[in-house]
């Protein structure tokens, strides 16, 4: 008997031992979103702030790579690892555009290919038992001689809410909340959200820089809060795992 109640001891000790198993956020797209050699800093891509706002048992893995499009993450095996790796509950967000939607480039993807590759993520990750989201491509900085921030993925932002709406997926429009932020700056104050840099300011960019594409540490931050705000009001069980500052 003794020897029977050490052994249900034992088990309830392990079980209580057992780590929860962590609920994995998966981050597929491009640069706005890619982790960042430290060659390239400041430039900083939104992914990289976004893993501080979980507690320990969400595990974010970004994926997101520089100059990827639909076509080239399925090409390149990327959306593979996303397929051999989710789990039942975890979440896969989508975010892409900026690299499919210019035809001089490799990575192009026509209008019909990219709602196919986007339908494709969500039906595949579905199949998993995961929770996919699409995104909007977050917005470029651009602003008309009046001060008004200027809509520039207006064709691919309209795939991407079709393909939402088709699939009645989860959807966030990164685009126009990016954009609200860069009229909330305006726009001289904007550029301190993005990598822009005087020659000789910093020793990675000698020359200097001027992008409206890719984000500063700060730009990234707030994107990622931005992100944030919109995973809140989506309402899903991830608003269980969000850490929350303690009153001072």
């Amino acid at each position: 008997m003794k020897i029977k109640i050490a052994c249900i001891l034992l088990a309830v000790t392990l079980i209580s031992a057992t780590p929860p198993k962590k609920i994995k956020i998966w981050l597929c797209g491009d640069s706005t979103i890619a982790i960042k050699q430290t060659t390239a800093f400041p430039e900083t891509g939104w992914g990289m702030p976004f893993v501080y706002f979980w507690d320990s048992t969400v595990q974010v893995n970004n994926l997101a790579k520089n100059g990827r499009s639909t076509k080239s993450f399925i090409n390149e095996q990327l959306w593979q690892q996303v397929l051999d790796g989710a789990e039942e509950g975890d979440y896969v967000f989508i975010q892409f555009g900026h690299n499919d939607e210019v035809p001089e480039k490799k990575s192009y993807t026509n209008p019909e290919d990219f709602k196919s590759n986007l339908s494709k993520f969500v039906r595949e990750a579905r199949a998993l038992k995961a929770i996919p989201i699409l995104f909007t491509p977050v917005s470029r900085r651009q602003f008309d001689s009046t001060g008004i921030a200027l809509e520039n993925h207006k064709a691919y932002d309209e795939l991407v809410k079709e393909v939402a709406i088709n699939e009645k997926v989860l959807f966030i429009d990164l685009d126009t909340k990016s954009r609200e932020l860069y009229q909330a700056f305006g726009k001289e104050k904007s550029t301190l959200l993005f990598l822009q840099l005087q020659p000789g300011e910093h020793p990675n960019y000698p020359e200097g820089k001027i992008d409206n594409t890719h984000f500063s540490e700060l730009g990234a931050r707030l994107i990622a809060q931005l992100v944030l705000k919109e995973i809140k009001a989506l309402n899903t069980n991830l608003n269980n795992y969000i850490i929350v500052p303690k009153a001072n």
